[in-house]
């Protein structure tokens, strides 16, 4: 029975990723991508000697927050179920931003670079020499 579970369980992962690699370009497709590229992005900082370990132990925290089966918003519930999730990812790359270079960020991340722009906020520009 076990067997037979993980197997209904790679089969499922695998239909999804074929049907997420079909979507067409957009939102939707972007959507599709966005915790695969966060995992991808986890692991690239994580080897990463510019990333201190402050940011790595929140990355750390949000991944484990994620797989953990504890919620605060059930995930079998539609559209909301992953909100938790997402938050606390958004919140510990917005940290881990904030301790490295944003360059360095922006290198790890695997999918379109306007959606971690957006998960990061707006840049910080410096200041403009004053005139005087």
């Amino acid at each position: 029975m076990v067997v037979i579970g993980a197997l209904v369980i790679v089969m499922t992962w695998v239909a999804l990723m074929v049907l997420a690699a079909r979507l067409p370009e957009g939102a939707l497709r972007e959507l599709a991508g966005f915790l695969p590229d966060c995992v991808t992005t986890v692991r690239r900082l994580r080897k990463n000697p510019l990333v201190p370990r402050r940011a790595k132990v929140a990355l750390a925290l949000a991944g484990l927050w994620v797989i953990s089966p504890v919620d605060l918003i059930p995930e079998f519930l539609p559209i909301i179920g992953p909100l938790d999730d997402i938050v606390i990812i958004a919140l510990s790359f917005r940290y881990a931003a904030k301790q490295v270079p944003r360059d360095t960020v922006l290198q790890a991340w695997p999918g379109n670079p306007d959606t971690i722009n957006r998960l990061l906020g707006q840049a910080a520009t410096p200041d403009p020499p004053s005139a005087n």
